[in-house]
């Protein structure tokens, strides 16, 4: 298990925290190569991988799957897991069940949870059972339905107080980071220097301890639009089709296999399966 000690080191020494997506082995990987300082398995694994149109359908079930292939294949980074919709709603006993699963099963560094009010009550109990919780505030795509769809959080002034006490709430209540989504710039500022935990931005400006993006969407992966903060850094969605494309094509003209993709064997094996000497 990793511990937050050298994420806190670099946070201390002014250096930010690099946060990307995982889902699988390769992507987990590549991430681990790539040197991110810690790695999210989301519960967005429905969006870019099940193909869901939100994030509600993702179960306990699915987690524990992709987070434990994401282990496998970034041992060495520190992994933060969601838990997924309704999993830490209702009754502590249900959610600490759970919690428990996703935290064993997938060797998981830290959980992460969305919202305020008594889900940072949740994640003091979580935290006094040894399990390190990450706040998420702002947008929380988990209440998109309540959210009225994906927009910016913290416009108004009110609005704006209140994710600042909620921010704060979440650090007095043992959370070890928090992730503030689609947030005005000013606003996610005011939070970290009010905050001695990492905020870890997406979509809430350069000026919090570190950036969390999705896999697909920095590589233009299987997904269409980006949204406003993201910048991709490579368009595997245009090479790949390419290089499908292509394959596709020798295949049908008989270009593919050569001879240097293709095992051979003795001369006179091959005379026999022939049932003689083969010319």
């Amino acid at each position: 298990m990793h511990t937050m000690t050298p994420l806190l080191k670099k946070q201390q020494a002014g250096e930010k925290l690099v946060m990307l997506t995982a889902y699988d082995y390769p992507s987990a990987k590549l991430a681990e190569a790539g040197q991110v300082d810690l790695l999210l398995v989301g519960d967005s694994l429905g969006n870019v991988i099940l193909g869901y149109d939100s994030t509600i359908a993702v179960t306990v079930d699915d987690m524990v799957h992709h987070a434990r292939a994401v282990r496998r294949g970034a041992p060495n980074t520190f992994m933060v897991v969601d838990m997924p919709f309704a999993s830490y709603h209702g009754s502590f006993d249900r959610t600490l069940d759970a919690a428990a699963r996703i935290f064993q099963e997938s060797q998981a560094d830290a959980l992460k949870l969305e919202g305020a009010g008594d889900i940072l009550t949740t994640i003091r109990r979580l935290t006094d059972a040894g399990m390190p919780c990450v706040a998420h505030l702002g947008l929380t795509p988990q209440s998109v339905g309540v959210l009225e769809g994906f927009k910016v959080q913290g416009k108004s002034l009110a609005a704006a107080e209140q994710l600042i006490a909620d921010s704060l709430a979440a650090e007095q209540a043992g959370a070890k980071m928090l992730v503030l989504e689609c947030v005005p710039h000013p606003l996610a500022k005011r939070v970290q220097e009010l905050l001695t935990i990492p905020v870890i931005g997406i979509g809430a400006g350069p000026d919090v301890a570190g950036q969390v993006l999705v896999y697909h969407d920095i590589l233009t992966y299987g997904v269409g639009r980006l949204p406003k903060f993201v910048k991709a850094y490579a368009d595997w969605n245009t090479s790949g089709t390419e290089a499908i494309a292509a394959y596709v094509k020798e295949v049908k003209a008989g270009a593919f296999p050569e001879l240097a993709h293709s095992f051979m064997m003795d001369e006179e094996l091959i005379g026999a399966l022939y049932g003689g000497t083969k010319e």
